[in-house]
């Protein structure tokens, strides 16, 4: 049997493992260790096994993950989270969908807290679905404005899936998150106009709220003014080159932990519980990584990504149909495979192709993440509308799923707007005080 054929069963099997919801950090080790085994031997594989562990864990850059978690954490257990979702009702919450308009506001400041689009639906959904029912909003707008809000955490920065991509590609962390700030604006903005235009095709949806006077509108801004701050100082930073991401995280870390202990807010039951859900988070992002770096050697002595980028290069097709048929696998793949757990087992496959046809990475890597967020709306799996559906029980996976379709449209116009103009994405790293 040749490397190529035992490097294709290797594939197949890791798929119908990952069908029988065998945990993909687990298939992808059983995997990798068994096919390096096969090529390399055993004693090759026990080395990949030990170095990669020890070379991950033992990497400065990764300390981000915890520290941009734990923020996150600690701003949902102290209830800083709510007063951000608060400012953005008190502003636009008296017009017709302000409700669902402010959560997606509301998403998107918890996501340049947290990084993470399934801590940003869990906790806006708990602030906003009973808000919005109180006020009779169609239960399609509610759940779809929250499902797909969330996912702006994967997004705008400091985004997991960016610090994920950069690991498996080597490229810089800095520079991928300021990528993605306007991206994810965009985005943002793109979700808001959506509600609108629901909303003024069908002024049931979305009916209009109380109206807030403008000292309840000030009182509501102030309140947030501290997350909004920490935001500020932590991107801002970044891109004045004042820190890097890794302090950049630790800065963040620590000013929200001190705004929770000056407002008495922070507990020792509450940092307890932040803690202990960021150890878990970090851990499960951890050893998915590992994972990852067991069955890439095992893909490279396959040759399967040679032989891949050999034959689209042999259909002779203009560059942006490669890249649209890349972007839409991962469209299909997104419909099956966790969002993490499809970039590590692509990005072997695709990214040598990305660089052949002289794509600029860091533009590719926004698109990449960008398409892993629409995996995480698009049925059967999508991760965020179960997160919705665990908070609102008696709201049917049917609605849902109907109240995310066209905020999903709103992710492939925004998608295509990123294709056709690389600028937008480009324009902050390629601006950035190194």
């Amino acid at each position: 049997m040749t490397d190529f054929a035992i490097g294709m069963w290797g594939m197949g099997a890791l798929f119908v493992m990952l069908a029988l919801r065998i945990p993909v950090a687990f298939a992808m080790f059983a995997v990798g260790f068994v096919g390096i085994s096969l090529l390399n031997g055993t004693r090759a594989a026990m080395s990949y096994l030990a170095t990669e562990s020890f070379t991950l864990s033992s990497s400065a850059e990764l300390v981000v993950v915890p520290l941009f978690i734990l923020m996150g954490n600690v701003a949902t257990e102290t209830g800083m989270s709510r007063r951000l979702y608060d400012a953005a009702y008190a502003i636009i919450g008296s017009v017709r969908g302000g409700l669902a308009s402010a959560t997606v506001i509301g998403c998107g400041g918890f996501a340049a807290l947290s990084g993470s689009s399934v801590a940003s639906a869990l906790t806006m959904g708990k602030v906003s679905l009973g808000e919005m029912e109180r006020f009779n909003y169609d239960h399609r707008l509610s759940t779809g404005a929250v499902a797909a809000g969330g996912t702006l955490g994967i997004l705008i920065p400091p985004s997991t899936g960016f610090v994920i991509y950069a690991i498996l590609t080597q490229e810089s962390i800095g520079r991928l998150f300021l990528a993605g700030v306007l991206p994810g604006l965009l985005l943002l903005l793109m979700f808001v106009l959506t509600v609108t235009l629901l909303c003024w095709i069908n002024p049931a949806m979305g009916p209009a709220g109380p109206r807030t006077t403008m000292n309840e509108k000030l009182a509501a801004m102030i309140g947030a003014l501290p997350i909004v701050s920490v935001i500020l100082i932590t991107i801002g930073g970044i891109y004045t080159g004042i820190f890097s991401p890794v302090e950049a995280s630790a800065v963040g870390a620590g000013l929200i932990i001190a705004i929770g202990l000056i407002t008495r807010k922070l507990t020792l039951r509450a940092f307890w519980a932040a803690a202990q859900s960021s150890v878990t988070t970090t851990a499960t992002v951890m050893l998915i990584l590992i994972a990852a770096h067991m069955i890439n050697p095992f893909l490279a002595l396959s040759h399967i990504p040679q032989e891949f980028g050999t034959f689209l290069a042999g259909l002779n097709l203009p560059p942006l149909v490669i890249l649209a048929l890349i972007l839409g696998s991962y469209l299909i793949l997104g419909c099956f495979l966790e969002g993490f757990a499809m970039l590590v087992l692509t990005m072997p496959i695709f990214f040598p192709i990305v660089q052949q046809l002289g794509f600029d990475p860091i533009w590719f890597g926004v698109l990449v993440v960008l398409t892993l967020e629409m995996g995480l709306i698009s049925p059967p799996v999508g991760i965020n509308v179960f997160i919705v559906k665990s908070v609102a029980p008696h709201v049917d996976l049917g609605t849902i799923f109907r109240g995310v379709i066209p905020f999903w449209i709103a992710m492939v116009v925004t998608l295509i707007i990123l294709v056709a103009f690389p600028q937008i994405s480009l324009i902050m790293p390629n601006t950035m005080i190194n």
